[in-house]
């Protein structure tokens, strides 16, 4: 009953906390320099007053903004995040068709970024102030400062240009075979270097917040207690420290696992993934507002469910943690 009343609480709050971005984001995007009915015009050739016109009526561009802003609350409460103005195409369809590639790349660096960090970073603890700890938190350092476009032209330059070892851009080659596990290999070829990319710069957060908890743990008095009944330092280190330290990595991969949807946008972008992250670069390129609307609604409310998540999974990791209302 307790777990229930905390997940109602939760979604409840998150529920309003999306419809709070949503309002802050129409603002923002309809303050923004820029015209979608000119650009419309601009690409059919067309840029008399009157088209102009007939293009704001047409799509409501006309109206008093908050107006605007009611008529899309409303919709977006009926789950109708209005029409495409440039793919001529209902929005919900767009970033439902998109969104499926982005969960796929996000999921996938945050499993690499999450299970590589934590290992490095426990196995830079347990060789403290040694040639591996040092070597370890270098290369996270140079991961952490290294910028994200940077990465990405450098991994298609060299494991696609020079080696040939991966495919550099896109989701699966034109024409793949209906085969799945054919298409399954091909799919997951595209994804390494697109993955891995994103999930360096967390991979190098995690490993330094993994070797900062596993020395503060590994000091404290139960672990000297079970050091001094003599159970292994393997066993120490695996039962006792590591389960310990490993809550405020928990917490932080929470955090960060929204804003791994944020990084894809660049991400996508270098790589030709066709996720919502490219899909926000293209809306807002060519002013469709409500595309760019619809990407940061969808965007918002994967924040709001990996956070409850977090919440869950915390409490899963340390059963002493109570659900509070």
């Amino acid at each position: 009953m307790q777990t229930l009343w905390f997940l109602s609480s939760r979604l409840v709050k998150g529920i309003l906390v999306v419809l709070a971005i949503v309002v802050l984001d129409f603002f923002l995007i309809h303050f923004a320099p820029g015209d979608p009915a000119a650009v419309m015009a601009g690409e059919s050739g067309a840029t008399d007053e009157i088209f102009l016109q007939q293009l704001r009526v047409k799509f409501g561009l006309d109206q008093p903004l908050m107006t605007q802003l009611g008529l899309y609350l409303w919709g977006v409460v009926r789950l109708d995040l209005g029409y495409s103005y440039r793919q001529q195409m209902p929005v919900l369809d767009l970033v439902m068709d998109r969104l499926p590639a982005t969960l796929i790349l996000t999921g996938a660096a945050f499993v690499f970024s999450l299970v590589i960090g934590v290992a490095a970073g426990a196995w830079a603890a347990a060789n403290k102030d040694r040639p591996l700890d040092r070597a370890i938190t270098t290369i996270s350092l140079i991961f952490y400062a290294t910028p994200l476009f940077w990465m990405a032209l450098m991994s298609v330059l060299v494991f696609s240009v020079w080696l040939d070892w991966l495919p550099g851009f896109g989701f699966e080659e034109v024409g793949n075979t209906d085969n799945v596990f054919e298409r399954v290999l091909d799919v997951s070829r595209h994804l390494v270097l697109p993955a891995v990319t994103l999930g360096l710069f967390f991979t190098a957060v995690y490993v330094r917040m993994t070797r900062s908890s596993m020395i503060e743990t590994a000091r404290m008095d139960f672990v000297k207690t079970a050091r001094a009944k003599g159970l292994t330092e393997g066993v120490i280190l695996r039962r006792h420290v590591l389960r310990n330290a490993v809550l405020p990595v928990v917490t932080l991969a929470g955090l960060q696992a929204g804003q791994m949807v944020g990084g894809a946008v660049m991400t996508e972008t270098v790589f030709a993934w066709p996720g919502i992250g490219r899909l926000m670069y293209e809306a807002l390129l060519q002013r469709d507002y409500n595309l760019l609307l619809g990407v940061f609604l969808v965007s918002a409310a994967m924040v709001v469910v990996f956070n409850i998540l977090t919440d869950w999974v915390y409490r899963l990791v340390d059963p002493r943690i109570e659900v509070a209302r």
